[in-house]
């Protein structure tokens, strides 16, 4: 007697072919905020200002989101000068930033020549495939008048 064994059909896709991470609740919530936020801060003031709106949404969640939006090139991540990682939504286009220490006021500058600088100063010491970030940290006006 013949049996028939039943056809299993396999589906095979691509990650390559995936448009991105997906458009969670969550996801929504954190690009909004980030939207309406001038300086840059970090995922623990992020999180603070999702929850102040009656958001559920986890602190590792606020930090995998931010990540990956940094990573995608949607947000800026620096390094606040204490080592924390802070996020802003920022204009397109390469861009350095002016940040207040004590208010977070930033501001988004385009030094004269640095790009240029920066080659020149590599080229002298052998250095290729440059990269680099410019943050710069001091008091605003009016932190520095209070």
């Amino acid at each position: 007697m013949d049996t028939v064994t039943p056809r299993t059909e396999i589906t095979m896709t691509s990650t390559e072919d995936r448009p991105g991470p997906r458009k969670t609740r969550q996801r929504t919530a954190v690009t909004a905020v980030m939207g309406t936020m001038d300086e840059f801060r970090t995922a623990q003031e992020v999180h603070s200002t999702l929850r102040e709106q009656d958001e559920s949404i986890g602190l590792a969640t606020v930090y995998r989101i931010l990540t990956q939006m940094a990573d995608s090139g949607e947000i800026d991540c620096i390094r606040t000068p204490d080592g924390q990682a802070a996020y802003r939504l920022c204009s397109n286009g390469h861009h350095h930033h002016l940040i207040c220490r004590r208010c977070g006021r930033t501001v988004e500058i385009t030094p004269p020549n640095f790009e240029q600088w920066t080659r020149q100063v590599a080229a002298e010491n052998g250095f290729i495939d440059l990269d680099h970030e410019l943050e710069l940290f001091g008091l605003c006006a009016e932190c520095a008048a209070a």
